[in-house]
């Protein structure tokens, strides 16, 4: 059984990643949240391109996934839930739920150490929001499946009706509310970190409801890489190491408050 999970896990990956980009794609295509000044042709093959980079460094770099280190985690009778007996279904919804909670964690970081920010912000640096921006995390970042689909969704420049996004985002987060993450304003960006579930932002006091410009006057970026420009494939891998990491971190000086 691991043997034929391990043979069919990047084809696995392959399917699910496939399935909701085409899904988000065509949602966004459908029904656009906002209108976009730079399109598709230039944004989309630069980063589609750190995909593909990302996706090679894991494989060549990096060959035990979560899904190998959790399988040799219960071989070997290590982890929690190999500890405490459970059923397995609530193995699984605590699993997910304590992941999330360790994504939020981690994200809240790479917001509060400069450093760290470095490597963040070239997400941030897109200047449109929708289903590729999802993708466009800098190799040094490398995100597992469940993320992979859950950003995309979140990261889609579709409409969804108020008033259903009023409920979702009691249980997932949607597009509105992680879009707010992606605005110029700082106090904006360092709200609503949440990938999956919206519970750790409501809890810990990170949680922001509506941008406020709103969702169509929004800018979008950061101040640092406003030129189109810098939406190319070789510019976002160097933007680690170009200028200072500027205020965004948290706890650097408060100006837009």
């Amino acid at each position: 059984m691991h043997e034929a999970l391990f043979a069919y896990e990047p084809l696995v990956r392959l399917g699910i990643f496939a399935a909701v980009f085409v899904a988000m794609a065509v949602w966004e295509l459908l029904t656009p949240r906002r209108p976009q000044a730079i399109g598709r042709n230039w944004r989309w093959p630069n980063n589609l391109g750190v995909l593909a980079v990302d996706a090679l460094l894991v494989r060549v770099l990096l060959p035990i996934t979560a899904v190998g280190l959790a399988l040799v985690a219960e071989a070997h009778g290590f982890g929690l839930f190999n500890i405490i007996a459970l059923p397995t279904w609530a193995s699984i919804v605590l699993s997910v739920i304590l992941l999330d909670l360790a994504i939020y964690l981690q994200h809240v970081l790479f917001h509060a150490v400069p450093a760290l920010w470095r490597l963040h912000r070239m997400h941030h640096a897109d200047l449109e929001f929708d289903v590729t921006t999802g993708l466009r995390f800098h190799p040094i970042e490398i995100f597992e499946v469940l993320l992979n689909a859950t950003s995309m969704f979140n990261h889609s420049n579709i409409r969804v009706a108020p008033e259903i996004d009023r409920v979702l985002r009691w249980f997932v987060v949607t597009p509105d509310m992680h879009r707010v993450h992606h605005s110029i304003l700082r106090r904006e960006t360092n709200s609503n970190f949440g990938f999956n579930l919206p519970w750790w932002d409501r809890l810990l006091g990170t949680y922001r409801a509506q941008p406020a410009a709103g969702h169509d006057a929004m800018t979008i970026g950061i101040e640092q890489f406003r030129d189109a420009r810098e939406l190319g494939l070789d510019r976002m891998l160097l933007q680690p190491f170009r200028g200072e990491a500027g205020r965004y971190p948290i706890g650097m000086r408060e100006a837009d408050q």
